[in-house]
């Protein structure tokens, strides 16, 4: 569930990607909970899932709606932006996309909304001008409700000094991947920050070994405090003044079977 140790940190929550996958129904799901049960009981276990099905596809207010109806108090869903606003890289080509998502019934979410995931191809390189053009298009607000923006961008470029402090400018947090093939780090370029780790392992029953836990629970501390570790920090990001900050940890790809177990673990831990 949600961990705020003390008021000088911010919420952690971590969680998982979706809650539809047939492998739970063996190491995550009771066999008494039907399918229509499944989001009211991961949400009952878990304090953050990042909703998939946006980027696949326009979803509708009704869905939305429901999805908020079977969840508890101070869950919070990520919403991953859907392919088509993500993917071009000209924004004005993006904008219709872009315009159509945020008009799909987002606000149905209330108070369980939370961070809204862009996703750039792996391969996308930073171009100051096209990117804040893009950020343009992204709202802080949206029927009354506060919008906060993360974008995973794998290549290199973004953890530039020009990139972050554009990041920082906009208060767009820079998602921070633990995934073979990209380096580790999490700068911190908003008010929150956004994490997506994928390295768990089948062979470990709570997805990562537990010493890799622990030391992903003190890093998790340490970014709700405004306090980048070391393993995290990019030489060239803005400076950042310590103070909560909200965590959102997402147990994504990997073991994927391992996942619920992994988010549920670290959040004992933190």
């Amino acid at each position: 569930m949600a961990k705020k140790a003390n008021p000088t940190l911010g919420t952690i929550r971590t969680g998982i990607g979706g809650w539809v996958y047939p492998p739970w129904r063996e190491s995550f799901y009771p066999a008494a909970v039907k399918a229509a049960d499944t989001l009211r009981y991961a949400a009952s276990r878990l304090a953050a899932i990042e909703i998939n099905a946006t980027f696949h596809g326009t979803q509708t207010p009704e869905s939305f709606a429901r999805w908020a109806s079977e969840t508890p108090e101070g869950f919070v869903f990520s919403v991953k932006a859907a392919r088509g606003a993500a993917i071009r890289k000209d924004p004005q080509e993006a904008a219709p996309a872009i315009e159509r998502f945020l008009g799909s019934g987002l606000s149905e979410l209330g108070d369980r909304l939370g961070p809204i995931l862009w996703q750039l191809p792996a391969g996308r390189v930073f171009d100051a001008a096209t990117v804040e053009r893009f950020l343009d298009l992204l709202p802080d607000a949206l029927d009354g409700l506060r919008l906060r923006h993360a974008i995973e961008a794998a290549h290199p470029s973004f953890r530039s000094a020009q990139a972050l402090a554009l990041l920082a400018e906009r208060r767009v947090a820079l998602v921070g991947l633990d995934k073979d093939g990209v380096d580790l780090a999490a700068p911190i370029t908003a008010d929150f920050v956004y994490l997506r780790l994928q390295r768990t392992r089948t062979e470990q029953p709570a997805g990562y070994a537990p010493d890799a836990l622990e030391t992903w629970a003190r890093r998790l501390q340490a970014l709700a405090g405004g306090v980048v570790p070391e393993a995290l920090s990019v030489a060239a990001a803005p400076p950042v003044r310590p103070g909560p900050r909200d965590v959102f940890a997402f147990l994504i790809a990997g073991a994927k079977e391992r996942a619920p177990a992994a988010a549920m673990a670290l959040a004992a831990l933190v």
